[in-house]
């Protein structure tokens, strides 16, 4: 339990924090990697080298110290943490790795005129009643998701039932069970995560569910990065019949049970949960549903045949597509083309703005979209919105 001048000392800290928390992330993060092979698997290195991670950890300490009076106060953001914990399985043994070296980063970058015994000492309890919280909450979460039907703890394997390309760009991935059991359901919005080996090294890492929940199989669509490891070792080396481990669904940016009218905004691979959430919405009533969609051009849009089959089958839903570039092709003509704009969103939200609005894609166009639907007057608290990787400020 921390004391109240342990408190005072974390509070203190928080200028350092403001002005030199993403060093110290990097430098803790460095340390630790190199130091402990056995993590490595759990951290995107590509989320290393492009600083979103650790600017992502400067973040959450930053408001963990902002907040240490009143840790319920920390809102999402625990939620947020627990749910890639448990996506990625990260257990209690990783918890006394990641606190010593933090606090080595503290005392090396800040040295130790100013991270003396006591701050050192505040912060070590500070970490230890937090690494309690988290571990307790996400024990929690893995009993509750073993404990349901067709839930499992740990990796299960699952064979590729099917390797469909939708788009350039975008292939999906049908998945079931080796042990032909039933599979968990998960809300619309959620995502699972892998454990791979390739070339000898491990990896983990976590794509969205692209279909609804069937309680027989998951479906992933997945985009082929440039750079990406794991992307294209699964289209290079997966193919139908191969067998993969999953952990199970996580994820918290979920479809909510509500009868206000949907909007669903997706850039690029953005749209991989919402189609999960729109064919959710769509089956369970009458509920408007509003999907916009940004794509770089035809052949790189995913799901296109889907869109066209629901605004034949659903007189409720209304798509929207937007591309970059402009098409040759005369069946794939989009309704807009260039980049986002407010008068976009203006023409095909819903006149009244009392909508639940969910939106993914690359950070600046979901600022974009952020700042543009509060401009329009839809409710900040009915805009919701996630980070493929690290959580950061959208500003």
């Amino acid at each position: 339990m921390l004391t109240q001048a342990q408190r005072d000392i974390i509070k203190a800290t928080i200028p350092l924090l403001e002005t030199g928390g993403e060093a110290l992330a990097t430098y803790f993060y460095n340390i630790m990697l190199d130091g402990h092979p056995e993590v490595r698997p759990l951290f995107n290195q590509a989320h290393q080298a492009n600083g979103s991670q650790p600017r992502a950890l400067a973040n959450g300490v930053l408001m963990y110290a902002r907040k240490i009076d009143r840790l319920e106060n920390l809102g999402p953001l625990a939620s947020q943490i627990v749910n890639k914990h448990v996506a990625l399985q990260i257990l209690p043994e990783h918890y006394p790795i990641v606190g010593a070296c933090l606090l080595r980063a503290i005392r090396e970058v800040l040295g130790e005129e100013i991270a003396t015994d006591e701050v050192i000492a505040a912060w070590a309890a500070a970490y230890q009643q937090l690494a309690d919280i988290l571990i307790s909450a996400e024990e929690q979460v893995y009993e509750n998701v073993a404990a349901a039907p067709g839930g499992w703890r740990g990796g299960r394997m699952f064979r590729v039932a099917g390797k469909v390309p939708e788009s350039s760009e975008i292939t999906s991935f049908y998945l079931e069970p080796v042990d032909g059991k039933p599979v968990i359901a998960h809300k619309p919005g959620q995502y699972i995560s892998l454990r791979l080996n390739i070339d000898g090294n491990e990896c983990r890492r976590s794509y969205s569910l692209s279909a609804p929940s069937s309680g027989v199989g998951l479906r992933i669509s997945v985009k082929r990065e440039p750079d990406g490891v794991a992307s294209n070792y699964l289209y290079d080396q997966i193919v139908a019949g191969s067998v993969l481990e999953l952990f199970p669904p996580s994820g918290d940016f979920t479809l909510a049970a509500d009868t206000k009218p949907l909007v669903l905004i997706s850039g690029g691979v953005g749209i991989t949960p919402m189609i999960a959430m729109g064919e959710t919405a769509l089956q369970a009533g009458d509920r408007p549903v509003v999907f916009i969609h940004y794509a770089k051009n035809a052949q790189a849009q995913a799901f296109r045949d889907q869109l066209r089959e629901w605004q034949q089958r659903f007189p409720q839903f209304r798509a929207y597509i937007v591309y970059n570039e402009a098409s040759a092709d005369s069946a794939a003509q989009p309704d807009a083309v260039g980049m986002p704009s407010v008068e976009q969103l203006q023409q095909w939200l819903p006149a009244d703005r009392n909508v639940e609005a969910y939106f993914l894609g690359p950070k600046p166009f979901m600022a974009f979209i952020k700042r543009s639907l509060h401009e329009m007057g839809v409710p900040d608290g009915q805009a919701h919105y996630e980070f493929f990787g690290p959580a950061e400020a959208l500003v």
